[in-house]
């Protein structure tokens, strides 16, 4: 075999490497744990303003498909505020993995969401 079809065929881990084909009631609680305690650090990693800023909008944090922070933004001005300060989110954010991204939710009849990949941030 070439070693450019090596590269090509998937890796083949053991069956106690491989993911579940389903997931149990235990999974999901420690999914929940692990995003809780996350949340609580990030936030815990914010300024104060920043803090307080995020106190006015509904936020968590998803690690369902990589860590996700997601801001739910009550009025317009407050959408622009998070939008203003994104740079400084994305910031403590790659922290916790740079590869993480943050989804804000403007208010509703106000546009759909803006979304962006901290590891991007340098392009805000």
């Amino acid at each position: 075999m070439r070693v450019n079809e090596q590269l090509l065929m998937p890796l083949s881990l053991p069956p106690e490497d491989q993911p579940p084909a389903t997931t149990t009631d235990v999974d999901a609680t420690l999914r929940r744990h692990l995003e809780l305690s996350t949340g609580k650090y990030f936030f815990e990693a914010c300024d104060g303003t920043t803090q307080s800023l995020l106190m006015t909008c509904g936020w968590t944090i998803s690690v369902a498909e990589g860590l996700m922070l997601v801001i739910h933004c009550p009025d317009p001005n407050t959408n622009w505020r998070v939008l203003n300060q994104i740079q400084v989110i994305a910031d403590i954010l790659a922290r916790f993995n740079p590869n993480a991204k943050i989804r804000v939710y403007p208010p509703l009849d106000h546009g759909g969401p803006f979304d962006i990949r901290v590891n991007e941030r340098s392009e805000v």
